[in-house]
């Protein structure tokens, strides 16, 4: 076990489990960091030929360590830096990848859905991206993907006004492909998962390549909203943000 996180794999279906309950299974830089290992690790060998994300407990994931985010920064185009890595190895993967959302997905909790192939969720589940509620804006090529799969009024919502989709929104305009019982889906999305494990590799990496064929033009747009990210982690905005959230009261920007 790397820390936080869980990689197993069974029946050529590698899982990834973010385990870090008591703090909502926020990621660290050193989670992302195992994550992308793992992504990546699962690309460049024939191990496995799916791979699913999933959170512990009932949470997929809170999204980044704001603390993390306030001592360490986001420096723009360092491909070192953890999170812009996980980002890259979930964008850039070949094969398969697919998210079982068991709870609440915050954040890059969201945007890292939208360069998963398959998503399914549990009826609990919720979907939000409080970038803006931060003094951030959208990441992981979320300002780009995200009104290509929910439309531009529904995204704005989400984005801008702070909307959270219930699971039966998210499967209403396109964001999960199914929604099972909090205790089903685990065990759905394993059969689902070894059913693709099961068909032709060379297939599934060419319909992969295929159905995603704007790579370019998402890794450009990628690389356009870290830089402008990276400055707001700076501002005087997420600094009041930030300590608006950990003071429980509302933020005040002038």
């Amino acid at each position: 076990m790397r820390e936080h996180i869980i990689v197993s794999t069974r029946d050529r279906v590698t899982t990834v489990t973010i385990s870090r309950t008591d703090k909502k299974n926020a990621i660290t830089f050193a989670m992302y960091t195992a994550i992308a290992e793992a992504i990546e690790e699962y690309g460049q060998t024939d191990q496995a030929r799916a791979l699913v994300i999933t959170g512990e407990g009932d949470m997929f994931t809170a999204g980044n360590d704001l603390q993390d985010f306030m001592t360490g920064g986001l420096p723009a185009g360092d491909a070192e830096n953890p999170i812009i890595r996980f980002l890259n190895a979930i964008r850039d993967c070949p094969k398969p990848l697919i998210a079982a959302v068991n709870g609440s997905a915050i954040g890059v909790g969201l945007t890292m859905l939208l360069h998963c192939d398959l998503v399914y969720s549990a009826n609990s589940a919720t979907f939000s991206a409080p970038f803006v509620q931060l003094g951030l804006v959208p990441e992981a090529g979320s300002s780009m993907l995200l009104p290509a799969s929910l439309g531009m009024a529904v995204a704005n919502d989400v984005l801008l006004a702070g909307r959270v989709l219930t699971a039966s929104e998210a499967l209403n305009h396109g964001l999960v492909a199914r929604v099972f019982t909090d205790g089903e889906l685990r065990s759905e999305v394993q059969e689902i998962a070894k059913a693709i494990a099961a068909s032709s590799p060379v297939a599934l990496k060419q319909s992969k390549a295929l159905i995603r064929n704007q790579r370019d033009e998402v890794a450009g747009h990628m690389a356009a909203e870290i830089k402008i990210f990276a400055a707001q982690l700076q501002s005087p905005d997420f600094a009041e943000s930030v300590a608006a959230k950990l003071q429980k009261r509302a933020p005040n920007y002038g």
